[in-house]
């Protein structure tokens, strides 16, 4: 926070965060749940049928103050760890000298959560490499990210 108090424009424009969100691959229908008048309008809605998903994979999700940057799937079969998580770091590097050269040029503040993958010792070290600095992550539900209301905006409407 250090960092926020001094210039919060300046933080701002060099934290590069991201989240790993699970992802499931959708081919339901949802049905339309408008009022159609008359006898119909008491009965329950009916009833669609359903397609099983597609499944679930792994979204590395980079972002910045200017959108996302950087998406990585991870393949299936795939766990992440510390190597895993090293080369994502080396691509995001690469990514944001093409795509956002200013920010490499100032340092970047990297932001991840505390997953044991992005403390291992490895990662630490490719952090170091590439040159970001790592903040710490600030204490969070351990149900639902922060991150997860920039990422999914829908989270933040009120459910009735």
């Amino acid at each position: 926070m250090e960092f926020f108090r001094r210039d919060p424009n300046d933080f701002l424009s060099r934290l590069v965060t991201m989240d790993e969100p699970d992802c499931i691959t959708m081919t339901r229908r949802q049905s339309n749940n408008q009022w159609s008048g008359g006898i119909e309008a008491y009965s329950s809605p009916k009833k669609f049928p359903v397609q099983k998903s597609a499944g679930k994979f792994l979204a590395s999700i980079f972002w910045d103050q200017d959108g996302i940057p950087f998406i990585d799937c991870l393949p299936n079969g795939r766990t992440i760890n510390a190597e895993y998580c090293s080369s994502l770091l080396v691509q995001l590097k690469d990514i944001l000298k093409e795509k956002r050269l200013g920010k490499l040029t100032k340092g970047v503040l990297f932001l991840h959560d505390n997953a044991p993958s992005h403390r291992a010792l490895a990662a630490q070290k490719k952090l170091a490499y590439v040159g970001f600095q790592c903040l710490d992550h600030p204490p969070y539900s351990p149900d639902l990210a922060l991150s997860d209301y920039h990422l999914f905006p829908g989270l933040k409407k009120k459910k009735n």
